[in-house]
């Protein structure tokens, strides 16, 4: 199956491209700002078999954002028309298509327009309705509300509450989760896609109580999916400037001892041994929570994003135990860089399950 993805560079889209690397029998193709602008939509269009519709704009001049999102769905028919696609296009729109706002009512005539190119074309069309999309990468002031506190309070910041209203968010890599299923169960029409809903100050003090404690080396209750979202949200912005966190080493006549994980969770613990000059992983999670703690000998830890090319080195040795949080989303390994055997704590959020690894290969360092 070919899925072809627009707005594939913004905070839903990386999401989506991620979730979809996790299914080997799925081509991808990509349109971003040049593919509209250059007039290569027809040539990407071209053999999709479903087209995940996620362009637009969130935020601006009211008349900019309204025309931009319905220019933008306009653009996407024309190429569908010129190449006589029926694909099965699903288009990300919003609940505030609730509200007479510019962006409530351009989302509203971009799902008409796609409606209309389906009835005539004999293609497929789903407008998927969605709550707030939260997710890693995210902008603050931008995306979400989510984003904006998380940023914050990882900065130490007190977010401030103007007006406790009620809000209703997702995860993006839910979000993906969904729209795949929506594309191989065929489903067309208008889809709501439910999230979580809490009130502003809720949301608010959950972030807040988890900075606290993860401040103090202590994982958050991470059992519920939403939790662990949210926290995997807010830890996104405190890498890679906080780590690695040395630990304390409490050393007396007897040896040593150093408290390696606190977790109100549980989760998966486990020791490898691993020879010099030998490397583990390169591979990425989307969901998990993971930790390396070296205990024993000299490595490093290399880490980049799976779509990026920077990437960031942690000089890691038992001398001083230090822990470092791998980010969901970022491809990961660790080497050997001495002379003796190499002893490594791993730590999980979940118990490893074949069906369900959240592990997918992908070598760190870029090709």
């Amino acid at each position: 199956m070919i899925i072809g993805v627009t707005g594939a560079a913004g905070m839903l889209g990386t999401h989506v491209r991620a979730y979809l690397k996790t299914c080997p029998e799925i081509e991808v193709i990509l349109a971003d700002r040049a593919t509209f602008e250059q007039g290569r939509l027809p040539a990407f269009v071209k053999g999709c078999d479903a087209v995940l519709h996620l362009a637009g704009m969130n935020r601006g001049e009211d008349d900019v954002v309204a025309r931009t999102n319905v220019a933008l769905t306009e653009q996407l028919i024309g190429a569908l028309e010129e190449t006589g696609s029926r694909a099965h296009v699903l288009f990300s729109s919003s609940t505030h298509v609730d509200r007479d706002t510019p962006y409530g009512m351009s989302k509203r005539q971009a799902a008409a327009l796609l409606e209309a190119w389906a009835q005539t074309s004999g293609g497929r069309f789903t407008n998927v309705i969605l709550p707030g999309v939260f997710g890693e990468g995210g902008r603050p002031f931008y995306n979400s509300v989510v984003a904006t506190f998380c940023v914050q309070i990882a900065m130490g910041e007190a977010p401030t509450v103007h007006g406790d209203a009620l809000t209703e968010q997702i995860h993006a890599q839910e979000v993906a989760r969904q729209l795949l299923t929506l594309i191989e169960n065929n489903v067309t029409g208008t889809v709501r896609v439910q999230g979580e809903n809490l009130t502003v100050t809720e949301l608010r003090d959950l972030l807040s109580d988890m900075h606290d404690l993860y401040s103090g080396h202590v994982i958050p209750d991470l059992r519920h999916p939403f939790h662990r979202d949210l926290f995997n949200t807010y830890r996104s912005f405190l890498f890679p400037h906080r780590y690695p966190v040395p630990l304390t080493l409490h050393t007396d006549t007897r040896g040593s001892l150093f408290e390696a994980v606190k977790s109100h969770t549980g989760g998966q613990t486990f020791v490898s041994t691993t020879y010099p000059g030998v490397t583990r992983g390169n591979h990425f999670h989307t969901r998990k929570v993971e930790r390396f703690l070296v205990s024993g000998g000299e490595a490093e830890i290399r880490i980049r994003h799976i779509f990026g090319t920077d990437v960031h080195t942690f000089r890691v040795s038992g001398e001083q135990p230090s822990y470092v949080d791998i980010p969901t989303l970022h491809t990961h390994n660790i080497t050997n860089t001495g002379s003796a055997t190499l002893l490594t704590m791993f730590w999980t959020n979940e118990l490893f399950d074949p069906a369900a690894p959240d592990q997918v290969q992908e070598m760190v360092e870029p090709a």
